[in-house]
């Protein structure tokens, strides 16, 4: 089956149809680009994807990622930026391999096909230019036997009229001899030319034309081959990174299955846990009975023995004042020792941490004061693991330094061993200081760890004594609400106090109202609407009855029925030095 052959009379046809043929690779090569910009797109959107959704450094977002379900997350984030690199690579190899090497075979196809239709366009205008030769030959010689004959019968005419004369016969004679050798002559140029043409048109169709279809069918089955085998790498490529993208879902699905429902929560409790114990049961106030009204947690005032009148705490209500809850005695409670009611009793101040941000500076105190003591214990903890690290730092930096001076001391052409002094007296220094640091740290973690191990020692007695004392316990329960709704550390440190009182409890209950330690001037005006907390207006004059006892707030008094806490920052404090009673709080 050749071309030659089959389609020797087909030139324009296989013209048109090799030309098809170089389209469809072209159409090919611009399929697969688009692909490849395809891939590159889609890869580009996976990276953007994955790093919008990447942990910010130095923010909130890092810290939730310890739990592990972000964790799956954030390896789900870093296997698609893998995933992505894939299809970067598909991109790219069939840039390499399809595409560039498409686009040199297209341009040495069409050089190959130009020389193989020229050389047919050769052959094929040879052959026409033969033919033309044969039928100007042909022409001549039947233009020349037409005039022979014209001559030999003039000839004859002229010889049968005897009125011509004889020379005029004799002329007549030989035209019609030179007529008859001329159309000799071109019968055998026209026999010539005519056995040149057949054998130039044997040649042609015989052998010229089948040897360039030839070629042009190899030239054509060539292109088909490499068509499809450009077909078959842009699947290979695609199959080439198929265990890799295979690889990234394994990991997706390892770190789906990683997800610890059980750590998560565990995680929750020690990031959110504050150390406070519920509150208990509100006791019932029997106002039926002719005797002393008691206060309980949830009333606002202050009865006092005397029969004054209830001080309104907090200006505008009357509600839960937080900050000043007492004590109900029972008549069942146990005795305790005095020195450590009273150690409870002073310790027992209130820590408001709702108004945080009302603080000038914005920034927390540098011992995490405000903070629950669970949550307080862990800041702590972290913050003396940070400085321990960076004490390791330094150590490191500098014993590679007293390596390298005592390099130089050995070969002093390496280096001058006093130029590292300055910096070896520098980290000297910030080890020093790191140390401070960290000896402060444990100070108050050590003061903290304390706190909780007495808060549970308490708990655990507390737990023995409700036991035995149900009915005590009951007239003894307390309310517990801080001033924005939560538990802060007044109600571990209430739990503590929730051991049977004595007779202690009787001088606080009597007690006379603080005594004034100062006066101080508002320099903002503060609107207290929360429990615990009272109004003061710019410029406004107060007195001072408990100073800032490291949690940003002081309590103030306008008059015997007003008093409650500010912020430290909204006022100017002057204080008494020679003030009787004033008290200093742990």
């Amino acid at each position: 089956m050749s071309w030659g052959t089959e389609l020797w009379d087909q030139f324009d046809n296989l013209e048109k149809h090799t030309q098809w043929g170089i389209d469809v690779l072209e159409k090919f090569i611009k399929f697969v680009k688009e692909r490849t910009e395809i891939e590159l797109s889609y890869a580009k959107q996976l990276r953007n994807l994955s790093k919008k959704y990447q942990p910010k450094k130095n923010s909130k977002e890092e810290e939730e990622y310890r739990y592990t379900s972000a964790r799956a997350f954030l390896a789900t984030l870093n296997e698609m930026n893998d995933y992505a690199g894939q299809h970067e690579v598909i991109s790219e190899n069939m840039t390499s391999l399809i595409t560039g090497e498409l686009t040199r075979y297209v341009q040495e196809l069409k050089q190959e096909r130009k020389s193989h239709f020229h050389d047919g366009r050769k052959a094929q205008q040879h052959i026409e230019t033969c033919w033309k030769q044969l039928e100007a030959s042909k022409r001549r010689f039947e233009r020349d036997c037409k005039e022979a004959d014209r001559a030999q019968q003039y000839f004859e005419k002229m010889d049968a009229d005897i009125n011509v004369t004889k020379a005029d016969v004799e002329k007549a004679r030989q035209q019609a001899q030179l007529r008859h050798q001329m159309a000799e002559d071109s019968k055998a140029e026209y026999s010539s030319t005519l056995q040149k043409f057949n054998s130039e048109q044997h040649d042609h169709y015989y052998t010229h034309i089948p040897h360039i279809f030839q070629k042009i069918q190899e030239m054509e089955e060539r292109r088909i081959v490499r068509i499809g085998e450009s077909m078959k790498t842009f699947a290979e490529v695609d199959r080439q990174v198929i265990p890799i993208i295979g690889k990234c879902l394994d990991e997706i699905t390892k770190a789906a299955e990683s997800i610890d429902h059980k750590n998560d929560s565990q995680l929750v409790i020690e990031a959110f846990k504050s150390g406070f114990e519920p509150p208990g049961d509100v006791d019932f106030e029997d106002f039926t009975q002719p005797m002393k009204r008691t206060v309980s947690e949830s009333s606002l005032s202050n009865s006092r023995a005397d029969g004054k009148s209830e001080p309104k705490f907090g200006g505008k209500s009357k509600g839960k004042l937080w900050p000043f809850i007492k004590k109900n005695k029972s008549p069942k409670q146990q005795k305790e020792p005095l020195s450590h009611r009273f150690n409870e009793f002073m310790t027992s101040k209130p820590k408001i941490h709702c108004f945080r941000s009302l603080k000038r500076g914005g920034a927390g105190p540098e011992d995490f004061s405000n903070l629950p003591p669970e949550q307080r214990r862990k800041k702590l903890q972290q913050k003396v693991d940070e400085l321990n690290r960076d004490i390791q730092k330094e150590m490191d930096q500098r014993d590679a330094l007293t390596k390298m001076k005592d390099v130089y001391i050995k070969n002093p052409q390496m280096g001058d061993a006093a130029s590292v002094d300055h910096r070896l007296a520098e980290l000297g220094q910030n080890i020093e200081k790191l140390r401070l640091e960290v000896q402060k740290f444990e100070a108050w973690l050590a003061e903290v760890e304390g706190r909780l191990s007495m808060r549970s020692e308490a708990r655990r007695q507390s737990g023995l004594y409700e036991a035995q004392n149900p009915s005590a316990v009951n007239s003894c329960a307390q309310d517990r609400e801080s001033p924005d709704g939560s538990y802060t550390e007044e109600q571990s440190q209430e739990t503590e106090m929730k051991v049977p009182a004595t007779d202690f409890d009787d001088e606080f209950d009597d007690e006379e109202p603080l005594p004034t330690i100062g006066t101080c001037k508002a320099l903002y005006t503060f609107e207290g609407q929360n429990e615990g907390t009272i109004s003061v207006a710019e410029g406004e004059m107060l007195y001072v009855i408990e100073e800032d006892k490291g949690d940003g707030w002081t309590r103030i008094r306008r008059n015997e029925d007003e008093e409650g806490y500010v912020p430290t920052s909204y006022v100017e404090v002057y204080l008494d030095k020679n003030a009787k009673g004033a008290m200093t709080y742990i």
